[in-house]
């Protein structure tokens, strides 16, 4: 089965063919901003424009804008293509991506969040979450994090704060998809966006 993988849910925009579970090509490119106008071409630029039988795509946390534009770009080709869709949390490709290049082992994962906040969450050694998801201070995340390895675009900082450990710096890239543990695939692909949102409808129940 071909497998399109897209995932722009942080300030990297990637995007991989994958034939089962070898990768027939991607591209990576570290962007910031312009997901909406790089993503599309950078499909394109794949093998037969990346069609597929089944879209997988990050669901997020991370940026609100790229997790949508990902989303959208995915709902849109498995309608045309009538492929399957199915996403995965961006925490958990980032681990994926840790484990491989470290060897099992349990490890947190720190990624920037929204108002200073960072995204955190545990892995065990075979990359299944064993810590919820949560978006904290960086103070509070240095205090709460236990594991030793820890990865993504605030690892640093946070082993920097809490003073032990080791950093993996990682942005999660879709030319990885084939290290994701099968149990973090998911058939709902409704986007996760790690904390309360910052404005309610009026009335709305809090």
């Amino acid at each position: 089965m071909r497998t399109l993988v897209i995932d722009s849910a942080t300030e990297a925009c990637s995007v991989a063919l994958f034939d089962d579970a070898t990768i027939i090509a991607g591209e990576y490119r570290l962007l910031g901003r312009g997901h909406a106008e790089q993503l599309v071409p950078m499909i394109s630029r794949l093998p037969e424009n990346g069609r597929a039988q089944r879209v997988a795509v990050a669901l997020g946390p991370g940026s609100f804008t790229g997790v949508r534009v990902g989303l959208a770009a995915a709902r849109a080709l498995g309608f045309a293509w009538q492929a399957e869709v199915i996403g995965y949390p961006t925490l958990a490709l980032v681990a994926a991506m840790s484990l491989a290049q470290e060897g099992g082992q349990p490890l947190a994962v720190a990624m920037t969040g929204g108002h200073g906040e960072w995204f955190v969450q545990g892995f065990d050694a075979q990359g299944a979450a064993d810590r919820p998801l949560a978006s904290l201070s960086p103070q509070v995340a240095a205090a709460e994090t236990r594991e030793f390895l820890v990865a993504g675009s605030q690892s640093e900082a946070l082993v920097s704060a809490r003073g032990s450990g080791r950093a993996v710096v990682l942005l999660p890239d879709a030319r990885s998809f084939g290290e994701l543990p099968v149990s973090s695939l998911l058939a709902d692909i409704a986007p996760l966006y790690g904390r309360e949102p910052d404005a309610r409808l009026p009335g709305a129940i809090a």
